[in-house]
């Protein structure tokens, strides 16, 4: 019987709603979720979110901060996916854009190149929205680009499709119809 404590799959629907709780950037079984700070500021928002009553306005408004903080960072995941596609890197894009506590930065000379190449990707293309925080994660990816000599052309190419405009606003936002 399918109820039976013998049954491995009986406590499936809730240990996968549990994973969805802790899986802070949408990627099943990822226990790396709180070791950069903006890993810990969403986990942080989930638990304090977990211990107030579901009925409450602040209940509703942090599940809604937390939604709108996974929805920018997938964006933001896709626009990246995007251009390393576009540059090639079909079946590495999502391994480039992989990063765990066990990554590290292939070679310690490019540190301060990846930060710059990473500060003018923020300053100069709408890669990132304008409220985002330069996150950790985009750091090791970076790096690997300068690794796969890669790295300027990702910037040109995103220079491309996510021009700055004035206003901050994307070139392809201005063309979209409004959604509801």
């Amino acid at each position: 019987p399918l109820c039976s404590n013998n049954n491995p799959y009986a406590s499936f629907g809730a240990t996968l709603a549990r994973d969805e709780e802790q899986n802070l950037w949408s990627t099943p079984h990822d226990v790396t979720h709180t070791e950069a700070d903006d890993d810990r500021v969403l986990y942080n928002m989930i638990v304090v979110r977990n211990q107030l009553d579901k009925d409450s306005e602040e209940w509703q408004k942090l599940n809604y901060d937390i939604y709108t903080l996974r929805q920018t960072r997938k964006e933001v995941r896709s626009r990246w996916k995007h251009i390393l596609e576009d540059l090639g890197f079909q079946k590495e894009a999502d391994s480039l854009l992989s990063v765990t506590k066990l990554s590290i930065i292939s070679d310690s000379q490019n540190m301060s190149k990846a930060r710059d190449i990473l500060l003018k990707l923020s300053e100069e293309t709408n890669i990132f929205p304008t409220s985002w925080e330069l996150s950790e994660r985009y750091l090791f990816v970076v790096d690997r680009l300068i690794a796969l000599d890669a790295a300027e052309e990702f910037f040109k190419m995103a220079s491309a499709v996510y021009p700055k405009r004035a206003g901050g606003e994307r070139a392809d936002e201005s063309q979209k119809a409004p959604q509801c």
